[in-house]
């Protein structure tokens, strides 16, 4: 029974440990700036004027350099900042987010909920894994050459390689449930036994 509650409480700390990583206290914001954005009155970054944080993603443009709404697609001249956790960080510009189309690997460009994007990150998503620029003879070779459907060598071979990383994460994660399986069988088998033992 106690190992049924650890196995629980486990399971719970592990839960909220990803989701404190997969919903940023502040969206579309580079990790670095989150210090910028912490203040009560907040300066645009081009010193044009300041605003208050309650106007902060407010999906009303004050700043004309879009400070104020990293998080929205109401500044034409604003970036959305996709974490992409398992893949490459990346800024797209902000008319972007919640278009309906799912442009951060981690889907967090489109959270208004029209639209629900899987997280692709370490599937495959927007993940350069691997470093082809010490091998610039296979880069080179490979770089313009595209395939009868018209994909490029080089983006099937990055995708590849990311498919290859998540078989692997999909096999640990299916040897740890099995694990825990066995864990299990084998705590009730035990106490079996001991009930067994106790009523002779």
């Amino acid at each position: 029974m106690e190992s049924h509650f650890f196995l629980l409480r486990c399971f719970l700390l592990f839960a909220s440990a990803a989701s404190s990583l997969s919903h940023p206290s502040l969206l579309g914001v580079h990790p670095q700036d989150e210090k910028y954005y912490s203040s009560e009155i907040i300066k645009c970054k081009d010193g044009s004027k300041s605003f208050s944080k309650d106007r902060l993603n407010d999906n009303f443009c004050d700043c004309p350099d879009g400070t104020d709404e990293p998080g929205t697609s109401a500044c034409s001249a604003g970036k959305f900042y996709c974490r992409n956790l398992g893949s490459k960080p990346q800024f797209i510009f902000s008319s972007h987010v919640n278009d309906l189309f799912c442009d951060c690997c981690d889907g967090s460009d489109e959270y208004d909920g029209h639209i629900r994007c899987p997280n692709t990150c370490v599937m495959g998503g927007n993940a350069e894994i691997g470093n082809y620029n010490s091998k610039e003879s296979q880069q080179t070779s490979f770089a313009g050459k595209v395939t009868k459907d018209g994909v490029k060598l080089e983006d099937s071979v990055h995708n590849l390689i990311s498919l290859r990383l998540a078989i692997i994460l999909q096999v640990v994660l299916v040897a740890f449930m099995v694990f825990l399986w066995r864990f299990g069988c084998r705590t009730r088998s035990k106490r079996k036994r001991t009930i067994e033992l106790k009523e002779i």
